[in-house]
């Protein structure tokens, strides 16, 4: 009987090192590779020019100021929540609820704007506001962090189940708030005061929420990479049992991680009703807490990376708008182009990690020996 073990034809190992200019060579490849397959897909099934496509898709995040303006805020508002969710997954602590607690936001702000927003002014309206959100989605977060610290539930599945209870309770209010009567909707919270609206800077809406964002994402950055905090969740993540060796409390670090990941996706659903949208829907939120995810996948946990992989999604997805309105198409085909990109950047990560060898013919083996 035969024992010998035959060699497999294909077997995969981790690469070791991997220097920064390999790392941007195969994503700057893999996404010229994607925009290559997607010119044959636009030309085969619609008959389009691609690089007409290319244009519109270009038009649509930068042919205007507005546009322009557009763009930044979407970023900015992904990007909130990407490095909001940055630290848990840093930690290991696999947070699904950060479309709920972008709802806990929004919800505590409309609250302070529906009922107080006749009582008080904006000095007093939009600290209040920004406090109540902050606090809701921070306290939204912690339940399903303390419950994970103290009995080691399913983090996963509870922070997932936080985002319906907390769908759930925003239909029950906007029930409550509707206006008028009967329509389903709120509307436009305040529309003639502007009571807990942020104000302009320099004649321009989303300014203040870009800088907002800006400022988050750098401290972010510090918190993580040069502060004690940072530290200890890092290592919490690596081996909770390395880090209750080293004197680490690892239920207070979860905790208090999933404590600041509320908190700034409560700061985010407040900049959405304060100084975006000023309305209150079930579906505000708009997937960001799941795309977060991918963005900050993307990007290592690395908040000044999450500029990038998060102007990569909002590009596509502004560009798979433009295409529909400047062709006629379904959006269902931007939304085709922006999978096939997204697919070839998530699968370049696995060639800048891993290596693939092929089995060695005899021949071959035999001409080396």
């Amino acid at each position: 009987m035969d024992k010998t073990v035959k060699e497999p034809l294909i077997h995969i190992t981790k690469r070791r090192m991997v220097s920064k200019k390999r790392e941007w060579t195969v994503r700057i490849v893999s996404i010229l590779l994607a925009l290559i397959v997607c010119a044959i897909v636009t030309a085969v099934t619609t008959h389009l020019n691609p690089f007409a496509v290319y244009a519109s898709m270009w038009n649509g995040s930068f042919g205007s100021e507005r546009k322009m303006w557009v763009l930044a805020k979407e970023l900015a508002i992904l990007l909130m929540v990407s490095v909001a969710l940055a630290p848990s997954f840093k930690m290991k602590f696999w947070n699904l609820g950060g479309e709920g607690q972008v709802l806990a936001g929004v919800l505590a702000t409309a609250a302070c704007m529906v009922y107080l927003g006749d009582k008080m002014g904006n000095a007093g309206m939009i600290p209040l506001s920004l406090i109540s959100a902050i606090a809701l989605g921070a306290l939204w977060a912690f339940v399903p962090a303390f419950f994970k610290a103290k009995w080691n539930t399913n983090e996963t599945l509870f922070t997932l189940m936080m985002n319906y209870v907390g769908i759930q309770l925003v239909a029950y209010y906007i029930i409550k708030w509707e206006s008028p009567k009967g329509s389903g909707k709120v509307g436009i919270i305040n529309q003639n005061t502007q009571v807990g609206w942020l104000p302009s800077l320099g004649g321009k809406p989303y300014l203040l929420i870009v800088l907002v964002a800006v400022l988050v994402t750098v401290l972010m950055y510090i918190y993580l990479r040069y502060t004690k905090h940072g530290f200890e969740l890092s290592v919490v993540g690596d081996s909770q049992n390395t880090a209750k060796y080293v004197g680490i409390k690892v239920d207070r670090v979860i905790m208090r991680t999933l404590v600041l990941t509320g908190a700034i996706c409560g700061l985010t659903g407040w900049l959405m009703v304060a100084g975006t949208d000023h309305t209150i829907t079930t579906t505000l939120a708009g997937g960001r807490g799941f795309l977060g995810v991918l963005v900050a996948w993307l990007a290592h946990f690395n908040p000044i990376g999450m500029l990038l992989s998060g102007f990569l999604i909002v590009f596509m997805s502004r560009g798979a708008s433009e295409i529909s309105t400047a062709f006629g198409l379904n959006k269902a085909f931007g939304d085709i182009l922006t999978g096939i990109i997204l697919f070839f950047v998530i699968g370049s990560e696995f060639f800048i990690n891993y290596q693939i060898h092929f089995r060695k013919s005899h021949r071959k083996e035999a001409a080396d020996v």
